[in-house]
């Protein structure tokens, strides 16, 4: 639990993350994401109720949860004056290592994200994708048994957050190590997550591997663009027999149907049974966008996901 005066930012959720697993933690804007990590990574207090990381607790064990913890947060502090191989070595010196040690670890780091042909660029010229891997090895220096990322590719382009989520899943694979991801992207849950959480005004909304929480929604959907809300309610009432389960988004109507392809002469001809013309039909597959909807009540926005609790 944590509140603030008399708002409650997360409110009394429980979850645990396995050893060795990448976990995805999902929410939108005010949900309460990063006011939880900010909880688990010893840079905020609870105001109540137990958190352990690695089984030392949060709160009484502080410096052994940061011993092996990494955290990549989502703005990247990185001095613009200095060079990556300064900062490491620093990060490693400061972690209680030799300088040869340091220095060693810092050489290994840049080859792994590979930044090792910019070792002398001051990181003030490195860009956006630079700056994200090196932030990426500066939480590496200590070899962390668990890392926390939060948006870790947020502001990228594509080949870019290809490469950190190459190196993800590489460091999960060959390291074991265990990653608790948040990101705004719902794509990259679905690529490297094995279980996501959705958290929504402070509680935890929904949990589950991303397949079993897209086939809870239904076998397909049907998305027809209707002209208003006033049409999208009429034609919801039309299918209540149908369907599994509808979602209504602005004038689109999404209905849920265990064989949503073979359904769409029966959709058609039942929207101009009550007088209603779709402007367009469309047929999908669940998606994690799709469970967003169902447990929020608001599609995922990444723009809006600039500024996290």
């Amino acid at each position: 639990m944590k509140r603030f005066g008399d708002f409650a930012a997360v409110d009394d959720i429980s979850f645990a993350v396995e050893a060795g697993e990448i976990y995805g933690f999902l929410g939108p804007n005010g949900a309460g994401k990063s006011t939880t990590i900010s909880i688990l990574t010893t840079l905020s207090l609870p105001t109540s109720g137990c958190a352990t990381i690695g089984g030392y607790d949060v709160v009484t064990q502080a410096n052994q949860v940061r011993r092996v913890s990494g955290v990549a947060l989502q703005e990247v502090g990185l001095d613009p004056t200095m060079k990556p191989l300064e900062l490491l070595t620093l990060q490693g010196r400061t972690f209680g290592k030799s300088y040869k040690q340091a220095l060693a670890r810092a050489h290994d780091l840049l080859a792994l994200v590979k930044l090792t042909q910019f070792v002398d660029r001051q990181v003030g010229k490195f860009s956006g994708g630079m700056r994200r891997r090196l932030d990426l090895a500066l939480a590496l220096v200590h070899q962390p048994r668990v890392l926390f990322l939060d948006e870790p590719t947020t502001g990228l382009d594509p080949s870019s957050r290809r490469d950190i989520w190459a190196e993800v899943r590489r460091l999960n694979t060959e390291s074991g190590m265990t990653i608790f991801l948040t990101t705004q992207y719902l794509e990259e849950a679905d690529q490297l997550a094995g279980r996501i959480a959705i958290i929504n005004m402070g509680k935890l909304a929904v949990e589950g591997k991303p397949a079993a929480l897209k086939a809870q929604i239904g076998g397909g959907a049907i998305n027809v663009d209707l002209r208003d809300s006033d049409a999208v309610a009429q034609a919801r009432e039309a299918f209540s027999d149908m369907m599994i389960q509808a979602q209504s988004d602005g004038h689109i109507l999404r209905l849920y149907l265990p064989n949503a392809a073979e359904s769409v002469a029966i959709v058609v001809n039942r929207l101009q049974a009550i007088g209603l013309t779709p402007g367009a039909l469309t047929v999908t597959q669940p998606t994690l966008d799709d469970v967003f909807l169902q447990v929020t009540g608001q599609r995922f926005n990444p723009q809006s996901e600039a500024a996290i609790a």
